[in-house]
């Protein structure tokens, strides 16, 4: 294990924004993982638990306690049966998947950063295609039982950007996640997201090559600013900021009904099925018409050039400087069409 005191968090970190930790350790073997949130917990000192920080949000006077910062490694391939070890880098490991192995599953999840541990914790998701659909369980360190625990992926609590996990974040600790991938002869799952059937030229619910899934969805997501580039200022985020509003029927017809007075009858929202009566809307689509568009902004932290969605740190950018700008657009968008836009990052030390 290495151990830093007074250690800058904001590196550790995509929006590359947030204080120091009192004490970092990184820790490389889950029997070290599993020792310091032991002694943390008994010594009742304050615990942060960090992955690839591409999901997080860290306060300026940074974090009192232990950061423990996960490093494990680990790929394992039975069959089409994955398991990761918690800090192996996620976009590196979809890319063995597709390329090395033609496996189908994960590809559609091709250039997301952050760790293999922080994916179902998130229920990480994006075209379509979301880690729900193929964990089969999960390894994690229990803190309230004090033991190491597997969970099946039905006791997980998967939901829409949600989990057991996030639902009680100070209580587990993910070790290993293990996929059940599937070898389709090269071909891809079937394309559920209609962006990408265009850019592949097939129908939703058809099939398409496997590595054309990937290279697509890379190239989706570049254009957006959303693949990890150190000399794009676009990509100094925590990707989505806000999670798509899910709606019940009742809320969706008054929504419906602020956006045709304010936009027009013609004005027609994006709307896809969220469960029985429910409905979820696109939350770039609000800020967009809000008024907040593309590299809106004028001080260090902004939206970026690329993508509404994305709250960037043009560089010099503080977290008070963000968290601003993430509530100014929550305002406008809620003053405009009544609709309250949600946090996706992991606040620590801040709030909206």
């Amino acid at each position: 294990m290495q151990e830093l005191h007074d250690a800058p968090l904001a590196p550790l970190t995509t929006l590359r924004i947030g204080g120091p930790a009192a004490r970092l350790v990184t820790a490389a073997t889950d029997a070290d993982i599993v020792a310091v949130v032991r002694a943390a917990d008994e010594a009742g000192e304050p615990l942060l638990v960090v992955g690839g920080g591409s999901n997080l949000v860290i306060g300026d006077e940074g974090f009192p306690g232990t950061v423990l910062r996960i490093a494990t490694k680990g790929f394992a391939l039975d069959g089409t049966r994955l398991t990761l070890a918690a800090g192996e880098v996620w976009s590196e490991a979809v890319d063995r998947v597709v390329l090395d192995h033609g496996l189908a599953g994960i590809e559609f999840l091709a250039g997301i950063p952050g760790s293999a541990g922080a994916t179902p914790v998130q229920n990480v998701g994006a075209y379509g295609q979301e880690v729900a659909d193929t964990v089969t369980e999960v390894v994690a360190y229990d803190r309230e039982a004090r033991e190491t625990v597997t969970l099946a992926a039905v006791d997980c609590g998967f939901g829409y950007r949600h989990s057991r996990f996030k639902a009680a974040p100070d209580r587990y600790v993910v070790l290993r996640v293990t996929f059940a991938l599937e070898d389709a002869a090269g071909a891809s799952t079937p394309v559920r997201y209609a962006e990408a059937a265009r850019a592949l030229g097939v129908e939703p619910g058809e099939r398409a090559e496997l590595g054309a899934a990937r290279e697509t969805v890379l190239k989706l997501r570049s254009g957006k600013g959303m693949v990890l580039d150190p000399e794009d200022h676009d990509t100094w985020s925590a990707g989505s900021f806000f999670t798509n509003p899910v709606l019940t029927d009742a809320e969706h017809a008054a929504f419906l009904d602020r956006v045709q007075r304010r936009l027009g009858a013609e004005a027609r929202p994006p709307a896809f099925p969220a469960g029985e009566g429910r409905v979820k809307t696109s939350a770039a689509w609000l800020i967009d018409q809000a008024g907040f568009t593309k590299g809106y902004g004028s001080g260090p932290a902004r939206l970026s050039s690329k993508h509404t969605l994305a709250l960037t740190n043009r560089g010099a950018a503080t977290a008070a400087d963000l968290l601003a700008l993430a509530r100014e657009i929550q305002s406008g968008v809620h003053a405009a069409f009544g609709v309250t836009l949600i946090n996706e990052p992991v606040m620590i030390g801040t709030s909206l």
